[in-house]
């Protein structure tokens, strides 16, 4: 018995071993013919940097590869991998993209390598490090939206233009759950909430892999950042997480599930530390979860040199060579090395003095050699150019136009002041946001940290370009008023708010993610909040157009506006759809994917514990956010009625049928987020006020009524138990939905 199990512990843990052919490739008997250094080679990623003319952060522009580099990293050291656009460098164009990728595989080829490298790059919104690729919102954006199947189509056109660059393997979708708002990559989240940001999994994943991934139109997706990696306590990147066993798997655990039962071919692992262990070096998590509990069977790559830094940063390894077989034996499959081949060499070392069993090593081999087959790099490592005549076309700026336009969310419009009318008034536009695509796209958009204009795609407008495009040349003035962090002619912007009839102010946050986007606080930036207080002086109506990284608090100015409207970053159509939303062309209809804090270090969620709402003053009022979760205004009005139940008793083999009749109450067309919520209201862990159960976007024309149903199953109320098994226990459930709250029982 004990010898079965042996043998069935070592399966779970090195992989299958029996032999398989994918796409015609025999992979087990390509890896009885590699050698040490040639499985070692497969296992290391190195940056484009490391092969590029120039210095590794200094490269000639634009790009090309270096042929004495280039050697040694394919015939020397037999490198698997290759990733991103090189340190430092922007955007790259498409021939000059397909140039470098064919180089690197008729290089490999010339080396007698028979096993083809696999090309790894950041689209995070859309192809951003390919010029003229289509630029979509981020992530926060996408969710805002409510809406998986335009999810699913911005990454199937992700997936086309990343792949007409001859590149197989995109590294998104960010999974992380976004419950610290404080934390510099909030922005790259679904929100906070695990259903829907399950929902956006799923789409995102079937939209960049489709039903196939070896053709000319989809890629790899990779599943980041497992796992907890976007709840630092500090909220600052890469800092330690103290998340409970249950909590991981409660909050945390769920995204990656579904996009594993979807078929996600990759994952990256979380760069920091839960509970005092490194993720990089944790067997518990990247084996016994993420492969034994999970069933994840693809490729697991590290983060930017995260095997190194298990030596200089988390000091739980005296040397590289202890960090490499910390990770490994831990179960990384690739490492991100980048810049260098000393965790190559340590990798060999390792394996030739028997310090990691080739077993182990012949596991992560066959992952990656099994995903290279699934993409076709055997046989087909770049498609013809003439493949991808919708690159960047106007069809994809659409669908990027339409999404933003979902996304933007109307949070407040006192006195109907929005849409404007075009007729006898004036406009100011002021703000740092109003003439800048850079704050409209945020990060990862032509470089790392998306603050370098030079790269801006061509003929996208800004806030206030767009809505000149739309207005009389009369009726709209501009002046800047405040930079980020300045005030800018201030008076100048004073004296034509003095005659303007309404002013629109646009509000922003510098671009950035990880280590340089760590902030202290939430607050406003004090030039930004000197500008609106400045004009709130005049008594004008006052438009808030808010387009932010993360939730900036804007209590102390927002109850004093007229309206408010949150743009996230809404990527190069967002000046247009913005604007559109200002005028009237769009009928705004996104929902906030998060809880939206009234103060810093105010960061309760919408499914927080009754306990959390006990006040200073022992009533419950604690939980007083700006704005709620799944809150969002229209100029459509809906009335909800005719609430049902299919029955007051629930049995774990069946279902129960809810549905509810909406009707637009208005004179115009809109969308609007039908959202389910329930609340269980005895649990042997403490249930939350309430939990997203289901959610629908309808649209609805004018007068007209929809019926909205939703089917509901017990698993569906599951949580994790102090076990640490999912179940759903028997007991009293309150259903919510609009103004409607029924009760029924699970048996």
């Amino acid at each position: 018995m004990r010898k079965i199990s042996l043998l069935f512990f070592a399966i779970l843990f090195f992989g299958q071993t029996l032999a398989q052919k994918v796409n015609g490739i025999d992979i087990d008997a390509l890896i009885s013919k590699m050698t040490v250094e040639e499985k070692a080679g497969q296992m290391t990623q190195i940056d484009l940097g490391v092969i590029a003319v120039g210095d590794i952060c200094n490269l000639k522009n634009p790009q090309q590869l270096d042929k004495v580099k280039l050697k040694r990293a394919l015939s020397d050291y037999k490198v698997g991998s290759v990733l991103n656009v090189g340190c430092g460098s922007g955007t790259i164009a498409v021939d000059n993209w397909r140039s470098i990728i064919s180089g690197i595989h008729a290089a490999n080829t010339s080396y007698n390598n028979e096993v083809p490298v696999i090309y790894g790059v950041d689209a995070i919104h859309g192809a951003n490090y390919s010029m003229g690729a289509t630029l979509f919102p981020q992530e926060i954006g996408q969710a805002a939206t409510w809406n998986p199947s335009l999810i699913q189509q911005l990454n199937a056109v992700t997936a086309y233009e990343t792949r007409a660059n001859g590149i197989p393997w995109n590294f998104s979708p960010v999974l992380d759950i976004g419950r610290q708002p404080l934390w510099s990559r909030f922005f790259e989240t679904y929100g906070e909430d695990v259903t829907l940001a399950s929902s956006m999994a799923k789409a995102a994943i079937i939209g960049m892999q489709g039903n196939d991934v070896n053709n000319a139109t989809h890629v790899a997706g990779c599943m980041k950042h497992f796992l907890g990696y976007s709840f630092p306590l500090s909220g600052h990147d890469r800092t330690p997480a103290w998340i409970s066993d249950r909590e991981l798997r409660e909050y945390f655990v769920p995204t990656f599930q579904t996009a594993i039962n979807a078929g996600a071919k990759t994952i990256m692992i979380n760069s920091g530390e839960i509970n005092g262990t490194p993720v990089h070096a944790n067997y518990d998590i990247l084996t016994t979860l993420l492969r034994n509990e999970l069933g994840f069977k693809g490729v697991a790559v590290t983060d930017w040199e995260d095997i190194y830094k298990l030596v200089n940063v988390h000091h739980v390894a005296a040397t590289k060579k202890e960090s490499v077989k910390m990770a490994i034996m831990a179960g990384i499959d690739m490492s991100m090395t980048p810049n260098d081949y000393e965790y190559t060499d340590c990798l060999i070392a390792l394996i030739k003095e028997g310090s990691i069993p080739m077993s182990r090593i012949d596991a992560s081999v066959r992952r990656i050699l099994i995903l290279k087959a699934e993409l076709g790099l055997f046989k087909n490592t770049i498609y013809p150019a003439s493949q991808y005549t919708n690159f960047g076309s106007k069809e994809n700026s659409a669908l990027s136009y339409r999404i933003a336009g979902e996304s933007i969310t109307l949070l407040k419009n006192d006195n109907s002041v929005l849409p404007l009318s075009n007729e006898g008034q004036k406009i100011l536009v002021c703000g740092p946001a109003a003439q800048s695509l850079n704050l409209l796209n945020g990060a990862w958009t032509h470089t790392w940290q998306g603050v370098d204009d030079r790269f801006n795609t061509k003929g996208k407008l800004t806030i206030y370009e767009a809505l000149k495009q739309n207005m009389p040349n009369n009726m709209l003035e501009y002046a800047k008023g405040a930079s980020l962090d300045s005030l800018v002619d201030i008076s100048d912007c004073i004296n034509k708010a003095l005659t303007a009839d309404k002013i629109i102010v646009c509000l922003g946050e510098k671009p950035s993610t990880e280590i340089p986007g760590n902030i202290n606080d939430l607050s406003l930036t004090s030039a930004q909040q000197e500008l609106v207080n400045a004009l709130l002086e005049l008594k004008k109506p006052i438009i808030l157009v808010c387009c932010f990284n993360r939730p900036q608090i804007i209590h102390s100015i927002s109850k004093n506006v007229d309206a408010i409207i949150y743009g996230y970053l809404p990527g190069d159509e967002g000046g247009r759809a913005i604007a559109d939303v200002i005028n009237g062309k769009i009928n705004p209809s996104g929902k906030l994917p998060f809880t939206y804090p009234s103060a810093v270090n105010a960061f309760m969620h919408y499914d927080h514990k009754s306990s959390e709402e006990l006040d200073i003053d022992f009533s419950n009022n604690a939980y007083r956010p700006e704005f709620d979760f799944g809150y969002g205004l229209s100029y459509s009005t809906f009335a909800y009625s005719n609430f049902s139940v299919s029955n007051d008793t629930l049995l774990t083999y069946d279902s129960l049928m809810v549905s509810v009749l909406v009707k637009n109450t208005s004179a115009f067309q809109g969308a609007e987020t039908v959202q389910l919520y329930y609340h269980d209201q005895v649990a042997s862990i403490t249930p939350s006020v309430k939990k997203l159960l289901a959610f629908k976007k309808i649209s609805l024309q004018a007068g007209e009524s929809q019926r909205v149903e939703f089917t509901i199953r017990a698993a569906d109320l599951s949580f994790i138990n102090k076990s640490l098994q999912r179940v759903t226990e028997p007991g009293m459930f309150d259903l919510l939905l609009a103004n409607f709250k029924t009760s029924f029982y699970v048996d």
